[in-house]
């Protein structure tokens, strides 16, 4: 019977190799259809490169023969037998890749938290201390782009964002300790040119160098943020993104839940050998979360080799050439990726005062009754008042942080996955000579048991057996990770507009832990839209994913549109979306306080509630952007 195995016309046909990727020269074989030891060697290594395919067994490259109109085959080695697939990872790489993520929300935690009531503590006025805090929106908006671009074109042994993952981390541990550590080390400084430690030019030393050390912490935490979040959109799958995305704000959850924990503690009596401050003992607890979340994640988790990505860029360096670049990239992103960036400056507006003010908003709840039946409170006792409507603000942020956790958890769960794993082609398999397939069935047989009795496949295993089934029954068909989003962006204008009514801290504490749901979907969504659109363009290029009928799809398989469609470029740029809006949030929210805030301690000063309900405005404009981003189906 003839098989259709035998069938010249069931062969897959190799894709056109494209500008961005290594040209593969045809491969010459015998007239039985038999690849030559040395042919089979290179086929062998150059697709055991690729990080987001297995290791190939020897039928796997056998696979790929194209043939002639003679009838008889003369050439193969392509990515054909891979076209349309690509691996899909355990829960345990994708927790491993997104490790690092938890190290930097715990420094993230340590700054939010402690680093305004120590520059207080050094001396420094309320109004100085806003123009410390401009080093936020400033390193977001113009070092994450330059990192992005730089690693973009990076081509280090140890890959493209690790260098600047490892650079970032050593600079983030330096600083937040030299911090922590400010006034002894500028007065031992000071000392050597006798200069006292409790002078007047020692205290301005002191602020002028923790001011320095704060800019240099927000430019390092920048560089480290930019390089993680490229890495996970290198690392993870095309049709993982999604889930690579919610592994990261889970982990996110869980730091901010730690960070907040260890500011309850009393750590300097737990930790005696770690400073004298609880400052200095929470800078070196962030140091050392940073330091092991980052080890451990690029230590496990291999980068593409970043010779495969061609030659850098040869457009102009320096400051100049650094605007230009981001200009072009700008103009020319991804449509997908700039309905994204659009939704999110007017998500971030409705954000930014929402971050800044809410343990305000609670303080103010707590003490208006106070203020009401006693107008004419000391300043002393109003400040005890306010200390304590803070503490209770903080307790609203923990409750709020748990329900971010939870919410990271379960909406992965019901949300449907936008991405969806391609099925492996159904291709002939070529008859090779024993010998070459002896050879080559060891080395794949030996990978493949490696693979099996890996930690990372061995940890998955519960999850795929046991849990995935339940999940996939757990989700709702028509909740796209967009429409999520969107719904996201509802309710929070919905629990911002609720202030109206809210007048006990019970009704705000559990108003600020519902806003954890709306807070996960945007630590989630648009990362993980991105990150999808710049994997899916990159398994385009590679030939690994179908290109969609369109003109961009053509150019994407052919190996153009290639420059600003990399994840850092993309994600700098996606990062200036989020941190721009922070500005106008600030001038919105001063001339609404202006006109709204009444003297400290006055009864009725409702303003802070005014500027939430402002951002919650601004995030109805963000849904109706979200609603003209495309859904995959839409895209294709």
């Amino acid at each position: 019977m003839h098989s259709p195995e035998s069938d010249p016309r069931n062969v897959m046909q190799s894709p056109k190799p494209n500008s961005s990727s290594p040209r593969r020269a045809p491969v010459a074989v015998d007239g039985n259809g038999t690849i030559s030891s040395r042919e089979e060697e290179s086929m062998f290594q150059r697709l055991e490169d690729q990080p987001l395919l297995s290791p190939p067994a020897y039928d796997d490259i056998h696979r790929e023969v194209r043939y002639e109109d003679s009838g008889s085959p003369t050439s193969a080695v392509g990515e054909s037998s891979q076209a349309n697939h690509e691996d899909t990872k355990g829960m345990g790489y994708l927790f491993l890749l997104a490790l690092p993520v938890g190290g930097l929300q715990v420094a993230w935690s340590v700054e939010l938290s402690s680093i305004s009531p120590f520059l207080l503590s050094l001396g420094l006025s309320k109004s100085l201390l806003a123009l410390v805090w401009v080093a936020g929106p400033l390193s977001g908006a113009l070092v994450q782009p330059y990192i992005g671009i730089r690693s973009d074109n990076c081509r280090h042994k140890w890959g493209r964002r690790r260098p600047f993952i490892a650079g970032g981390t050593v600079a983030t541990v330096a600083s937040l300790l030299a911090l922590a550590w400010t006034q002894t080390i500028v007065g031992s400084f000071l000392v050597l040119f006798g200069i006292s430690r409790d002078s007047h030019a020692t205290a301005v030393a002191s602020q002028i160098w923790a001011t320095l050390l704060v800019y240099v912490l927000d430019f390092a935490i920048n560089v480290i943020q930019a390089g993680i979040r490229a890495y996970i959109v290198d690392s993870a799958p095309t049709h993982q993104q999604e889930s690579a995305n919610a592994m990261a704000g889970i982990i996110t959850g869980a730091g901010s839940i730690v960070g907040y924990l260890f500011g309850y503690a009393d750590l300097p009596k737990l930790f005696p050998f770690l400073g004298h401050t609880e400052f200095q003992v929470l800078c070196a607890i962030a140091s050392a979360a940073m330091i092991l979340t980052v080890a451990v994640s690029c230590l496990s988790i291999p980068e593409k080799d970043p010779q495969q990505f061609g030659a850098p860029s040869d457009r102009e360096r320096g400051v100049i050439g650094f605007f230009k670049s981001l200009f072009f990239s700008i103009r020319r992103l991804p449509p997908q990726v700039r309905r994204v960036c659009i939704a999110q400056i007017f998500a971030w507006i409705g954000w930014f005062p929402f971050l800044f003010y809410i343990t305000t908003y609670v303080g103010g709840i707590y003490s208006e009754p106070y203020f009401r039946d006693d107008p004419d409170l000391a300043k002393a006792d109003i400040d005890q008042i306010y200390e304590r409507g803070t503490r209770m603000g903080t307790l609203a942020l923990l409750s709020f942080s748990i329900t971010t956790l939870v919410a990271s958890i379960g909406l992965p769960m019901i949300v449907e996955p936008s991405f969806k794993p391609a099925d492996k082609p159904n291709v002939t398999q070529m008859t090779p000579n024993s010998s070459s397939r002896s050879e080559l069935n060891d080395r794949s047989s030996l990978s493949i048991s490696a693979k099996r009795n890996s930690p990372l496949l061995m940890s998955s295993r519960f999850y795929d057996q046991l849990l995935r089934p339940i999940v996939t029954r757990l989700r709702i068909s028509w909740l796209t990770l967009r429409r999520a989003w969107l719904l996201s962006h509802l309710l929070f204008a919905a629990l911002m507009w609720l202030t109206v009514f809210v007048r006990t801290t019970t009704g705000a504490t559990v108003l600020i832990s519902a806003i954890g749901i709306p807070w996960a979907l945007t630590n989630w969504a648009p990362f993980a839209l991105i990150s999808a659109e710049i994997s899916k363009r990159d398994a385009i290029r590679r030939g690994v994913r179908r290109p969609p009928p369109t003109r961009e799809g053509q150019l994407l398989a052919e190996g153009g549109a290639d420059e600003v469609g990399q994840a850092g470029v993309v994600l700098g740029i996606h990062n200036m979306a989020v941190s721009a809006p922070q500005v106008i949030a600030t001038v919105v929210s001063s001339v609404i306080f202006k006109f709204l805030q009444k003297p400290r301690g006055t009864p009725g000063d409702n303003s802070v509630a005014w500027v939430l309900r402002f951002g919650g405005l601004c995030t109805l404009m963000a849904a109706w952007c979200t609603s003209l981003i495309l859904e995959n189906d839409d895209e294709d």
